[in-house]
């Protein structure tokens, strides 16, 4: 009997320097995925991801495509196979653009150009050093609302992801961030600790990016998705284009509801989760929210 899968692709903080390289050794259309996207971007992607500096990787304007060419190469390893067609679709932030690229909803090269777009705007809207975000374990989500209230006082403070039972991000103003770290502590979090970013994502600091992303995505040609793809902010499987984008732009200032993704693919009688990126990290946050939904890494999937 053949497995109902879904597949899943992470977002920023899944990458490594040297990513890819051991898949690219035995399937070459790794290395040409790259090349593509390369040749839209011109520099060397592939070089960046297996060589560095990790600091450059690690750069939102980087990572983020050097996560949709890694997630897309593993789709098209899994095309060349054969492979089983996933009932459903679902990314973490930047990871819903390499999903809708797998739902052939969007051109790839189309899609490196927006994210392109997507990550200069991010970086854009808030200078560096002014905006950050602060990973919180332990809390119930009544007391991370009571937390935003009291760390926030004039500045921005929100939910940015829902990332698990227990596990919440939080994004804003860095003094507001700083400031949650002890308020978090001493509400009885866990973990409270700033996260290595340059960016302030997915709160209303992230506003005026949104606005500009919308023009761009108004000129991409987006189709029906041949494959239901979750999406981020409403947690529902969009069929029309200007659904799809609407939802990629609130996208950028309202959070990632990933426990609500993941309780709704459950719910779909889904029998393995197939996490489509570098590392494991969307297996560590599902196993925390749906127990019986097992995440396989997809070279464990790939190797049978």
């Amino acid at each position: 009997m053949i497995e109902k899968l879904a597949f899943v692709f992470p977002g920023q903080g899944s990458q490594f320097v040297g990513m890819l390289a051991e898949l690219a050794r035995e399937f070459p259309i790794v290395e040409k995925t790259f090349i593509e996207a390369s040749q839209t971007l011109q520099y060397d992607l592939w070089q960046l991801t297996q060589q560095g500096p990790e600091e450059q990787l690690n750069l939102t304007k980087n990572t983020q495509l050097a996560l949709l060419a890694s997630e897309i190469a593993m789709w098209r390893i899994w095309q060349s196979r054969n492979g089983t067609k996933p009932l459903f679709l679902a990314g973490h932030s930047l990871g819903e653009y390499s999903a809708l690229v797998c739902a052939d909803a969007i051109n790839y090269r189309d899609a490196i150009k927006l994210v392109a777009e997507r990550s200069r705007l991010m970086q854009q809207a808030v200078p560096t050093g002014q905006g950050g975000m602060v990973a919180i374990i332990g809390l119930s989500k009544d007391k991370i609302d009571t937390i935003c209230q009291k760390a926030a006082k004039s500045k921005v403070l929100a939910v940015a992801n829902y990332n698990s039972i227990g596990q919440t991000v939080l994004s804003g103003h860095i003094e507001t961030v700083r400031r949650t770290i002890e308020v978090a502590k001493t509400a009885g979090a866990k973990v409270a600790k700033l996260l290595k970013v340059s960016i302030p994502a997915h709160c209303e600091l992230m506003k005026p990016a949104a606005e500009e992303l919308a023009k761009s995505l108004n000129k991409i040609n987006i189709v029906k998705p041949k494959i239901p793809v979750v999406n981020n902010v409403d947690v529902k499987c969009y069929k029309n284009a200007d659904d799809i984008r609407d939802g990629l732009v609130r996208q950028l200032y309202n959070p990632v509801r990933w426990v609500e993704t993941i309780q709704f693919l459950h719910q779909q009688n889904i029998d393995y989760l197939i996490e489509y990126g570098p590392g494991k990290v969307l297996a560590g946050l599902n196993k925390r929210i749906v127990n019986d939904l097992p995440t396989i890494k997809f070279e464990d999937l790939l190797r049978g």
